[in-house]
C-alpha cells in the first residue's frame, strides 16, 4: 500500500505546527532554505515519532522545486502540500520578496500540480496583507494569475521600481498569491485535487515577532488591539485551519482564501480601526 506523503515548505513556526498537526500517519517531506534549521526541525520531529525526510530547497528556483516534487512523488502518494516558505518585509528587500513570496508560490503550484494525487489537497500560506493593498487592476490581475512561472518576473508590473517599500511588495505578492491559487485550482482540479490559501493575521512566530518589533510595530499593535480577538494568533490556530482545508470535510472548497486574522480586516472595514 502506497504511503501518504505530506509536503511542507518552510519549517518556521507555522510550518512546524502544521507538520505536527497533519504528520501522524503520513511521511513528512520537509523543505527549507536554511539547512541548519531544517535538520534541527527534522530531527526533533523524528524524535517525537514522526516519519520525516528533509530536503534543502530554494523555492525561487525551478530546478529546486522540481526536485522537491519528484522526491515527494518517489515517496508515495502526494496527498497534502502546504507552502509556508516566505520572507517578511523586515527580512528582505523588494526583489527578494517578489522572488520568494510570489515566484516561489507560482513554482510550487505548478510543479506540485503535476504530482498531487487524486483526492489530494494543497494550502498556500499567504497573509492578511493581501487585503490591505489597493485592488490590482483586472488586466494585470489576469496576467499575474495565469502567466507561466518562468515568465512571471518579466511582467512590467513586477519591475522592482514599481514598489516603494518592501511592505508594499509583500502585500502585492500576497494578493498575487491568491490569484495564482485561483488559477491553479482548475489545473489541480483536473487531477481530482484541490488547492486553497490561508491569509493569517499577526501570528506569534519568530517572523511575526520580528514584525512586532520592526518599523511598523505601532501599526501591528493597533491592528491587534482593535481586532475582535484582541490578541495575536498562534501557529496552532493556523495549523487547525490548514488541517480543515486539507481534509475531506472541505471537499467543496477550492480556489479560495480563508482569512484567519482575528478580525483585523473587519475592524478596518467597519471603521473601528482607521
Amino acid at each position: 500500500m502506497s504511503q501518504n506523503v505530506a509536503v511542507i515548505t518552510g519549517v518556521g513556526g507555522m510550518g512546524q505546527a502544521i507538520a505536527r498537526r497533519i504528520g501522524p500517519g503520513a511521511h513528512l517531506l520537509l523543505a527549507d532554505f536554511n539547512e541548519e534549521t531544517l535538520d534541527a526541525v527534522a530531527k526533533q520531529l523524528h524524535d517525537e515519532g514522526y516519519e520525516a525526510t528533509s530536503l534543502v530547497v530554494d523555492v525561487s528556483r525551478r530546478e529546486a522545486v522540481t526536485a522537491l516534487a519528484e522526491r515527494a512523488a518517489s515517496l508515495g502518494e502526494v496527498r497534502s502540500v502546504v507552502h509556508t516558505a516566505g520572507l517578511s518585509p523586515v527580512q528582505a528587500p523588494v526583489p527578494a520578496i517578489l522572488e520568494v513570496d510570489l515566484l516561489g508560490v507560482a513554482l510550487v503550484l505548478e510543479e506540485f500540480g503535476k504530482v498531487v494525487a487524486p483526492g489530494g489537497a494543497g494550502v498556500v500560506i499567504a497573509s492578511m496583507a493581501a487585503y490591505h493593498n489597493p485592488p490590482i487592476p483586472g488586466p494585470d490581475a489576469l496576467q499575474l494569475a495565469t502567466t507561466p512561472a518562468d515568465e512571471l518576473m518579466s511582467l512590467p508590473i513586477l519591475a522592482p521600481g514599481n514598489f516603494g517599500s518592501a511592505s508594499y511588495a509583500y502585500g502585492f505578492a500576497k494578493q498575487a498569491n491568491l490569484l495564482r491559487v485561483q488559477a491553479a485550482s482548475t489545473i489541480w482540479g483536473a487531477r481530482g485535487a484541490r488547492v486553497n490559501a490561508i491569509s493569517p493575521g499577526v501570528i506569534a512566530t519568530p517572523m511575526g515577532q520580528a514584525e512586532l518589533s520592526g518599523p511598523h510595530a505601532a501599526v501591528m499593535k493597533a491592528m491587534t488591539d482593535a481586532s475582535n480577538a484582541g490578541r495575536v494568533g498562534t501557529p496552532a490556530e493556523i495549523a487547525a485551519a490548514t488541517e480543515y482545508l486539507l481534509s475531506p470535510a472541505a471537499g467543496f472548497i477550492s480556489g479560495t482564501d480563508l482569512l484567519v486574522d482575528g478580525g483585523v480586516l473587519a475592524a478596518i472595514r467597519t471603521g473601528r480601526l482607521g
